[in-house]
C-alpha cells in the first residue's frame, strides 16, 4: 500500500495527547528522489519512543494542517534506526508529505495491519510479484528473506513491472538482492533509449522463473488487476491458493477498524489486512472489477 485517498487532518495536531488515532511527532532525517513522482522519508520518532513494525504492515502519516494518508513501510528490519516510506505524489496530503524538506516534522501512528508472514515461510522457495511502486511494501520481506539465502532455505524469485525504465525504484537493491542469490527479472510496458530489457507485462516474466509450485509462498502487490492476473498464473502452475498472499489497497481513514471506509465485503482491510490469502479475498477483488 503506498497511499489511500486522504483523511482531513487530525484535530489533535502535534499536542501531546496520546491514544490510537494521536501521531507521534516524527521528524524527517532524511529524503531520497526515487522517481519524479515518488520520495523514500526517512523519520526518526521522538527519544524514548518506538514505532514497532513488520514488512507489509503501514503507517498512517500525517501532514499537519493538510491531512493524513496510509502508507506502507518500505524499511527492512536489517535497517537499524528512522522509520522509511516511499511515497507516491498523488493527492493533497502525498504531495505535503513529498516536498517535507530534511528537519520537518511529519506525524505517525501505527504500525497497522498484517505483514507477509515472512516467520513463516521456512524452506518454501518465495515468488515476490511488484507493480511499480508496490514494489515499496515487499522491500523488507524481499531483504529478509534474501538475508538468508544460502542457509538452507528455499530460492527466491523477484519480478518488477514498471510503466517506463525511469519509474523503477529501489534500484540499488535490485543489483544488491541478485548479488544475494535471488533471481530478479524486469520488464516495463514501454522501452526508452538505452533500455535493452524485456518490454512486457509482468506476468510474462514467470514462465521463465523455475520455482516449485508445490513448495512456494508467493507475495503479490501492485494494481489489483495486476495481481489477479499473476494470481491465476500461479494457480494454473499449482501454487496453493492459501498460500498466495496479496497486499490490498483501500480507503483507510481510522487504521483501527473503526470507521468502516475500507470495508471490502466481510473484511475491514486496515484490520483483517491489507496483507491477505488469495483464497479469503480474490473473489471479493473479481467482483469490484466487474
Amino acid at each position: 500500500m503506498t497511499a489511500s485517498p486522504e483523511a482531513p487532518a487530525l484535530r489533535s495536531g502535534q499536542g501531546g495527547g496520546t491514544g490510537p488515532l494521536v501521531p507521534s511527532p516524527c521528524r524527517v532525517v532524511g529524503r531520497r528522489v526515487e522517481t519524479d513522482d515518488v520520495v523514500t522519508l526517512l523519520l526518526e520518532p521522538p527519544p524514548g519512543s518506538s514505532l514497532a513494525w513488520r514488512p507489509g504492515q503501514f503507517n498512517m502519516l500525517t501532514a499537519f494542517g493538510v491531512g493524513e494518508a496510509a502508507i506502507s513501510v518500505s524499511g527492512a528490519p536489517r535497517e537499524l534506526g528512522p522509520l522509511r516510506h516511499t511515497v507516491r505524489d498523488v493527492g493533497a496530503v502525498t504531495h505535503a508529505l513529498c516536498r517535507a524538506p530534511v528537519g520537518s516534522v511529519l506525524g505517525v501512528r501505527g504500525a497497522y495491519g498484517t505483514d507477509w508472514g515472512v516467520d513463516e515461510i521456512g524452506d518454501a522457495d518465495v515468488v515476490v510479484v511488484a507493480g511499480g511502486i508496490g514494489l515499496a511494501p515487499l522491500r523488507g520481506a524481499i531483504w529478509t528473506i534474501a538475508d538468508r539465502l544460502g542457509a538452507g532455505g528455499g530460492r527466491l524469485f523477484v519480478a518488477i513491472g514498471a510503466r517506463l525504465p525511469d519509474q523503477v525504484v529501489f534500484g540499488d537493491d535490485l543489483a544488491a538482492w541478485r548479488e544475494a542469490g535471488a533471481e530478479v527479472a524486469l520488464t516495463v510496458d514501454a522501452a526508452a533509449p538505452g533500455w535493452n530489457g524485456p518490454v512486457g507485462l509482468v506476468t510474462t516474466l514467470l514462465p521463465k522463473m523455475a520455482f516449485d509450485p508445490g513448495r512456494t509462498v508467493a507475495m503479490l502487490c501492485g494494481p489489483e488487476i495486476m495481481m489477479r492476473f499473476v494470481a491465476r498464473d500461479l494457480l494454473d502452475r499449482g501454487v496453493d491458493p492459501a498460500r498466495i498472499r496479496v497486499s490490498i489497497e483501500r480507503n483507510m481513514q481510522c487504521g483501527v477498524g473503526l470507521c468502516g471506509h475500507c470495508q471490502l465485503g466481510p473484511l475491514l482491510v486496515c484490520r483483517d489486512g491489507p496483507v491477505l490469502a488469495y483464497h479469503r479475498v480474490g473473489e471479493l477483488m473479481t467482483e469490484r472489477e466487474r
